[in-house]
Formats: C-alpha cells, sequence, structure tokens
C-alpha cells in the first residue's frame, strides 16, 4: 500500500500553521512560570505542536491511498456431469485431480463448475455423472458470473458435445478461451427410441385427443417393432412400425379419450429389438389434465354487428372459452336459466327499443358477471342504474368520437403502457357525449381522448368489488381497432390482449375458502422437492398463522404417506422430497374456529430422461466452441500434454490496484496524538503546581 498526501490549498500555506503554534505558545508560556526554563520550553512545544496540528487540519489536507494486490491466472474446470458422460467421465477425474494439482503448484488458481448454478467449487473425485438434462451455456455463463472482473484466462470443457436444454454454447461469446476434453463415442449406438411425445396438456372430459410419438432409429434397418398406448397398464392401441433404412424416423399418432377427470397417466412403450444398446429409451410417459369442461360465456346482442365476430375470435382463441351467441333481433326467447354462465356480454343491450331489458335484471340478481358494451342504439339511463360502475349523463342523446388512451394507474391487470400506446393510433369509437362519473370501487382503463386532447373521461373501465363483477366500454367499434391494428403491424396481439384479459378477470371464479394449499407448480421433474404453499384465513380474510395442517400424499398405487406441519408466517412452505414419479393426489386438512377445512388436488412428478434421447457424442460442437473461443479442442489421450503447455504458456498475473481519497481529518489515530499531546501537557503543568 503506498500513500500520498495531497492539500487543497498551495502547500506553504503550512508555514502559517507553524506560525500560529508557536505564536501561541509563545504568549502562553512568555511569563517566568515556577516549573523552572527547560521544562518552559517542553511545554511550549506541546502547546504549539498541538495548535500546529489542528490549524494543519483546517486546511483540509487529503490522503491518496493506493493498494496494489495481485490477481493470479485463473483456471477452471467445468465438468458436464450428465449421464450422457457416465461411461467415460469417472474415468478422467483421476487425471483432472493431476492436473488440479500440477497447475496449482505452477501458480495458477484452479476451480472446478458442474451442471446447475452451484458457486461451490467440488472435489473431481466426488462429482457423480447423474444430473438428468445438459445445458452447457447455462454452466459457461455461471462460470462467467461467478469469475466476473478477475483474472480468468481459460476454461476447460470436459464434455461429450450432447445439448438437450437451452443453446449450443458455440454461439455465445466469452471473455476467457474455453478448451474443450472430448469424452464418449461419435459412432452411434444400434438403438431404436421414442424420441419424443406431442400431445395437448389439457383435454375435455368425453373428447378425443391425438397424442404423437415420434420414434428414431439408427441402424436397425430391416427390424420391426410395436408401439403400444397404454392408460394405467391398460392397452388403449397399438400399431407395428418396420424399421425402412439405417437413419429412421416416423411419427405414429393415436388418438384416446378419458371418462375420469383429473390428471391422467398414459404411458407410450416400444417393444425391443434385438440387437439395441439399451432399452431404457423405449418408454416415454405422458400426462393430460382432463378437465370437466369449459367456462361458459353469453354473448347478447341487440342486432347483427361487426363487434359480434370480432368478439366471438378473440374469445375463442382460447380453448377454456365456451361461446354461445344471442342475436336479440332475431330471436328474443328469454336465455336458459339451466345452463349457467360465467360471464355475460352484454351488446347495446339494455337499448332503445326494449329487447332484453328485462333479462339483464335476472343476470343481476343471479350476480353474474356483466360486460355492458354501448353503442348507437343502447339505452344509457337504463344502462345507469343497471351497471353500477359508470354513470353517463347524457345531453340530448348526442354522440362524441375518441380514441383510447391507457391509464398507467391500472395496476389490477398486468398490461404493457408502451404496447398499449398503439391504441391512440386507432379509429375513433361512437360514445355518448356527456359527463361521466365512475363509482366507488371502479378502476378506469382506459380514457377517452378527443382529437389531441387527453381528458379524465373514461372509456373502459372495470369494476371486481362487491358481489358482482361488471365492466363497461362506453362506444361500439372493437372490429374497427382489430383491423386498424392488422393493417398497421400485421398482427392483432394489443387488442386482443387487452379484451382478452378483462374477459378472464371477469370471468374467472373467485376462491373464497379460507384453508387452501396447493404445490407451487403443477410438475415437477424426478428428484425434485414438491413444494406446498399454505394460506389459512379468518372470517374477515386476514391471514393467520400457528395451526397445524395434516397432509396425505398418494401415488397411482394407492400407497399413502401422512405428514404434518404447522403453519408459520416465517415460512409458509412445506416440502416434500423422495417422491418418484407419476400421478400423484393429495389431501389437507385443519381446524379453524368455524370447524374443520379440508382441500385436495393433485400433482405430476415427470421423468424426462432427456439423456436418453440421444447419446451420441458430438465433437464438431466442441471443435467449432474451441475455436471460436481462441482455445484448444483435446482428447484424453493428448490431455496431458495440453496440460504441459498450459503450464509452459501460463500468463501473467494481473496486478489490480484501488485508490481511495480521504480526508486525513478523518484519520483516528490523528485524534489519539492530539489527546495525547493535550494530555501530557497538562498532567505536566499539574505535576510542576500549575493550574
Amino acid at each position: 500500500m503506498r500513500s500520498e498526501l495531497i492539500f487543497q490549498t498551495p502547500y506553504w500555506f503550512i508555514v502559517f500553521c507553524l506560525v500560529a503554534g508557536a505564536a501561541y505558545a509563545f504568549v502562553l508560556y512568555q511569563p517566568t512560570a515556577p516549573w523552572g526554563k527547560k521544562w518552559n520550553y517542553a511545554l511550549a512545544l506541546l502547546r504549539g505542536l498541538t495548535v500546529g496540528m489542528i490549524c494543519f487540519l483546517l486546511l483540509g489536507p487529503l490522503v491518496r491511498k493506493t493498494e496494489t494486490s495481485v490477481d493470479k491466472a485463473k483456471i477452471v474446470f467445468a465438468i458436464d456431469n450428465s449421464e450422457s458422460v457416465k461411461g467415460a467421465g469417472p474415468a478422467m477425474m483421476k487425471q483432472i485431480s493431476s492436473a488440479v494439482s500440477d497447475l496449482e503448484s505452477s501458480g495458477f488458481e484452479v476451480s472446478v463448475q458442474t451442471l446447475g448454478k452451484d458457486s461451490r467449487s467440488p472435489v473431481p473425485d466426488s462429482i457423480r455423472f447423474d444430473a438428468k438434462k445438459t445445458d452447457l451455456s447455462e454452466m459457461l455463463q455461471t462460470v462467467k458470473t461467478n469469475f466476473e472482473g478477475r483474472n480468468l484466462t481459460d476454461v476447460v470443457l470436459l464434455s461429450d458435445g450432447i445439448v438437450n436444454q437451452g443453446i449450443s454454447p458455440a454461439y455465445n461469446r466469452f471473455p476467457f478461451k474455453v478448451s474443450t476434453l472430448a469424452v464418449g463415442d461419435t459412432v452411434p449406438d444400434l438403438d431404436i427410441r421414442i424420441k419424443d411425445v406431442i400431445s395437448n396438456r389439457i383435454a375435455y372430459l368425453g373428447n378425443e385427443f391425438p397424442i404423437r410419438a415420434e420414434i428414431a432409429a439408427n441402424g436397425l434397418a430391416g427390424k420391426s417393432t410395436t408401439i403400444t398406448l397404454k392408460q394405467n397398464g391398460r392397452v388403449i392401441s397399438s400399431q407395428q412400425v418396420m424399421v425402412d433404412k439405417p437413419s429412421f424416423f416416423k411419427a405414429v399418432d393415436f388418438k384416446a379419450s378419458s371418462s375420469q377427470k383429473g390428471v391422467q397417466h398414459y404411458t407410450l412403450e416400444l417393444s425391443g429389438v434385438a440387437g439395441e444398446t439399451s432399452p431404457r429409451n423405449n418408454k416415454k410417459e405422458v400426462y393430460i389434465d382432463i378437465i370437466d369442461g369449459r367456462q361458459k360465456i353469453l354473448l347478447m346482442a341487440l342486432a347483427p354487428h361487426p363487434d359480434i365476430k370480432s368478439i366471438r375470435s378473440l374469445i375463442e382463441a382460447n380453448d377454456n372459452y365456451e361461446l354461445d351467441i344471442k342475436i336479440l333481433s332475431i330471436s328474443n326467447t328469454p336465455v336458459a336459466t339451466a345452463k349457467p354462465y360465467d360471464l355475460i356480454i352484454l351488446h347495446q343491450i339494455p337499448n332503445v327499443l326494449g329487447l332484453g331489458n328485462t333479462q339483464v335484471r335476472s343476470f343481476i340478481e343471479s350476480k353474474t358477471p356483466l360486460f355492458f358494451i354501448l353503442g348507437n342504439q343502447s339505452a344509457v339511463p337504463l344502462a345507469n342504474s343497471l351497471n353500477r360502475s359508470l354513470i353517463i349523463n347524457t345531453t340530448n342523446n348526442q354522440v362524441d368520437k375518441v380514441t383510447a388512451r391507457f391509464n398507467p394507474a391500472f395496476q389490477q391487470l398486468n398490461f404493457d403502457p408502451e404496447q398499449l400506446k398503439l391504441l391512440e393510433r386507432l379509429p375513433p369509437l361512437s360514445v355518448p357525449f356527456g359527463d361521466y362519473n365512475i363509482s366507488s370501487g371502479t378502476e378506469t382503463i382506459l380514457f377517452q381522448k378527443v382529437g389531441t386532447l387527453n381528458t379524465s373521461k373514461p372509456l373502459l373501465v372495470l369494476n371486481t368489488n362487491g358481489g358482482q363483477k361488471t365492466a363497461v366500454l362506453a362506444g361500439e367499434g372493437i372490429w374497427q381497432w382489430r383491423q386498424e391494428e392488422f393493417a398497421q403491424t400485421n398482427k392483432q396481439e394489443v387488442v386482443d390482449n387487452l379484451f382478452q384479459k378483462l374477459i378472464q378477470v371477469l370471468s374467472v371464479r373467485e376462491d373464497k375458502r379460507k384453508f387452501r394449499v396447493y404445490p407451487v407448480r403443477n410438475e415437477f421433474e424426478a428428484g425434485e422437492q414438491v413444494v406446498f404453499q399454505t394460506e389459512i384465513y379468518n372470517d374477515i380474510y386476514e391471514p393467520i398463522f400457528g395451526q397445524e395442517v395434516k397432509l396425505d400424499v398418494t401415488n397411482e398405487k394407492g400407497v399413502t404417506r401422512q405428514f404434518t406441519y404447522t403453519h408459520s408466517k416465517e415460512n409458509p412452505r412445506f416440502n416434500v422430497s423422495g417422491l418418484s414419479d407419476g400421478v400423484y393426489r393429495f389431501a389437507a386438512s385443519t381446524s379453524l374456529r368455524s370447524g374443520p377445512e379440508k382441500v385436495n388436488g393433485q400433482f405430476v412428478i415427470s421423468n424426462a430422461d432427456l439423456e436418453l434421447n440421444n447419446t451420441t457424442a458430438d465433437f464438431g460442437m466442441l471443435r467449432e466452441l474451441a475455436s471460436r473461443s481462441g482455445g484448444t479442442f483435446t482428447t484424453p489421450a493428448t490431455f496431458a500434454d495440453f496440460i504441459s503447455k498450459l503450464k509452459e504458456n501460463r500468463p501473467s498475473d494481473r496486478l489490480d490496484s484501488s485508490e481511495e481519497m480521504v480526508e486525513i481529518i478523518y484519520m483516528k489515530w490523528l485524534f489519539f496524538l492530539l489527546v495525547l499531546l493535550l494530555g501530557a501537557e497538562w498532567g505536566l503543568r499539574k505535576y510542576h503546581g500549575g493550574y
């Protein structure tokens, strides 16, 4: 460390400090003292030094501290510890351990990194090659993050080059050289496998749904096999597959249906073929959630209108919705009450013709969520009394042409304000002219914009408080918005996303349960902990804690594991480990003041076996990665020579210096020095009879 004194004033000001100290001492110790001339000079010197130092500190001098440290050259061994390297990887660990020792003795700092984001450096001999997926880009990015700003010169990647997660690392840029140590076999195994399965994650009860299996084979031309679709061990369908060429690929389609709700477990399995290397990749598990039905939406309109088709298009884009359309000018029969709806959209209802007005009151009485879309035929005074969200005091039935401006203060739904600026460039809507007032609890999503003038009048409002959710769009013309957006962007995303999210929040059923236990995800990977979130509320829906919760987890064979835990504010989650793949059902219970509460559900643990999809090493990718980063491609046979060259061409250590400017008045030792000088002077004066 090197320190340097820097003056903020001319350095010769020190003379004034010395003069001030000498003058002060001279005046104070000029009279004849009872302790003699010798002690008088000594006390004067102490006082002069103290006053001179204080004056010097008042000049505000700075101390610049420069600290220099040596950052040694660093090397990281990045080990691909996935299952596909299990054959060749462990045999290399002794050589890696020896290389680590050799490089450290040559002055390198050496670390080891495996797949995953763990920053700890494991011992090479302790690495187990059991990772279920390979993301080499993520591993190298973790190395880059862990050594940001440090003297990392080389990374040695031991891998077979197989990547089944993320992107190929050959396309990334790294601030260090990546040398690749290639292991594995580049000759394809004689193998047939189910490469992938394509299916819907959700299907509807009683409906037929497709399941596609993609079959790949290497070097088994002329052999045949059978692929079978099973559910809980019961064979649903089988198909014969003939391998007609050495490099074979074929997609096989099945149709299935289910009469049971919930997650259903299907298995696709290939029969064994003589000569194949491993039958482990001949089976794939599929989990499909069978739901009872879609959310039901009724679109009731006064008359045919282009808006009807637009609303229909954006609703039917979501498979979870079932839409009914009723045009009152064509058929004015009452809506059947036997079919409960999750949302009713009222286009120009209530209206001046009186069609459907009485039915709106029955919808309000049933607390069904309503979305009012006003138009030229709307009976605005009657709509004011029915919607309970937006009151419009019209003037002589006049209309106004307005565009839309998003309200950035609206936070109930996750909208992108930058995207919604597009609305200001879309055609104007025709809205009633008058004074607009919103009721308590109503939020404005869109404001009206007249020409270039921004107004505070609401155009689209939402109210989710109280017993009934309502929304009001004060104008018609959604179809023009969608057409113009497509003309400007070749897409219909912004307008559709706006109304799809609005419809979703209106139609979703609110969960009023006081006791909730649910897994944080619907699907977990094999070996991963299943995390349950717990929520418990009192009568006014305030969170409460301290209750004992009993949790039963049952697998597909009916075997149940029982757990008990206490719900706490510090840790509202409970983890369950050691579950194999399959469909699980859970039941949780607790006791509240109002009585016992129960909840149940299900989750899936899947074993993707990504490492079995491809077992042929990709040395080409490893060569390209090494070439692009300036590293070296090596194999186990040449690894020792590679380490020797690293030692011979060891990069220089880096000198890092840090500089700090500190005002000298903040140095604590100066305070204690001044106290020592003043204390010594005072003590000597008292000792010799002074005051």
